[in-house]
C-alpha cells in the first residue's frame, strides 16, 4: 500500500510522520517528522507516550540521528514504514470515543459519501489534547465543495457557531502570515473550509480522489532552477486545484506562467478571474517560469492575496 498526502506513517524506529506529497514514484515518502516516543512527554495514545516536535525541532532531531532523511522536507524509505493510518479508515473508530469529531463527522456525513471524509493531524495518531484543532480531509473535489456548502449553510443555520476574533486571532496567530491581521480573515471567511467546535476550531482539507491523482502533472513537483524573488500581480486563468498541496494558480503574465504555494495558508487564496498579487521565489525549469509562495516553513517575504476581494 502506497500512501497519500494527509496520511500518517509510522516507521520502525516508532517515529510518527505526517505524508505532505501525493506519491511520486521511487522508494521514499516526502514526510514532516511529527512524534518521537519519549518517556516524559505529554501525548499519550495505546502506542505509549510521545513529544510532538515543532518545525525546527523535527529537523534538528532528524540530522542527529538520520541525516540522510532530511533534504527539502523529510524522506522515509517506504521499507522502513511499518504502519500506515489513513484517514478515512480510522475516522469511525475515532468519533466513537470524540464528540467534537463525531458532531462535525455527522453533519459532513449527511451530505457527502463518509467514505470520502477522513481526520488528519494529531487525532489521527491519538495523541490529540484537549485544545487540539480538527483537520478533516475530504477526497475529491466535488465532495469538497460540496463540504464547504454543508459547512456554510450549518453557520446559517446556528448549527455549528461563528469563529469569534479571539479564534481568529489564535488561528492568524499560528499561521503568521505576510498579511494584515484584516486581510487575512477576510481571504479566511470566503474560503468557507473552517468553524468552530467548542473551545476549538476544524479544517476541511481537499485530497484528490484516485481519478483527481491522475490528473497529476509532475512539473509541478519539479525543483527549478531559482532566479531570486520577485513580487507579481496577474489575472487567475484557472484555480481549479487552488485547495491542493501545492495549491495551483494558472496566470495571465508575461514573463511566470503560474503560481505554486506549498502553504495551506494561501490556498483557495484568489478565484479565477481575479487579479492576484504574490511574491515568493521564481524557478525556472525546462518547460516553465513560475512562482513558488512557501519555500520555508514560515513564508517570511512570500504571500498571495487577492486584489479583488
Amino acid at each position: 500500500m502506497i500512501p497519500r498526502i494527509r496520511d500518517f506513517v509510522i516507521t520502525k524506529q516508532d517515529w510518527i510522520f505526517s505524508v505532505v506529497s501525493y506519491d511520486l514514484g521511487g522508494e521514499e515518502v516526502k514526510c514532516l517528522l511529527r512524534y518521537i516516543p519519549d518517556e516524559t512527554g505529554d501525548r499519550v495514545s495505546e502506542r505509549g507516550r510521545y513529544r510532538k516536535l515543532d518545525f525546527h525541532e523535527s529537523y534538528e532531531f532528524l540530522r542527529k540521528h538520520r541525516p540522510e532523511s532530511v533534504k527539502d522536507v523529510h524522506v522515509v524509505p517506504k521499507g522502513d514504514i511499518k504502519e500506515i493510518l489513513m484517514p478515512e479508515v480510522r475516522l469511525p473508530l475515532i468519533a466513537e470515543r470524540e464528540e467534537k469529531v463525531r458532531t462535525i463527522y455527522g453533519l459532513l456525513g449527511k451530505h457527502v459519501p463518509k467514505e470520502k471524509i477522513g481526520i488528519t493531524g494529531s487525532f489521527l495518531c491519538g495523541l490529540n489534547v484537549e485544545k487540539s484543532d480538527l483537520d478533516f480531509v475530504i477526497y475529491g473535489l466535488k465532495n469538497f465543495n460540496k463540504a464547504r456548502e454543508v459547512i456554510e449553510a450549518a453557520r446559517e443555520e446556528g448549527l455549528i457557531p461563528e469563529i469569534k476574533e479571539a479564534m481568529w486571532r489564535q488561528v492568524y496567530n499560528k499561521r503568521k502570515p505576510e498579511l494584515s491581521y484584516d486581510d487575512f480573515v477576510a481571504h479566511e471567511r470566503r474560503k468557507r473550509n473552517r468553524g468552530a467546535i467548542g473551545n476549538s476550531y476544524f479544517d476541511i482539507l481537499y485530497v484528490r480522489d484516485p481519478e483527481e491523482i491522475k490528473q497529476l502533472d509532475m512539473r509541478n513537483y519539479e525543483k527549478g532552477e531559482r532566479a531570486g524573488y520577485g513580487k507579481i500581480i496577474a489575472e487567475v486563468k484557472d484555480a481549479y486545484f487552488s485547495f491542493d498541496s501545492p495549491a495551483i494558480y494558472e496566470i495571465e503574465h508575461p514573463e511566470i506562467n503560474k503560481v505554486l504555494s506549498f502553504t495551506h495558508t494561501y490556498a483557495g487564496q484568489a478565484l479565477e478571474g481575479e487579479k492576484m498579487e504574490a511574491r515568493g521565489v521564481i524557478e525556472k525549469t525546462k518547460h516553465e517560469t513560475r512562482l513558488v509562495v512557501g519555500t520555508t516553513r514560515e513564508a517570511k517575504g512570500e504571500w498571495i492575496r487577492s486584489l479583488s476581494l
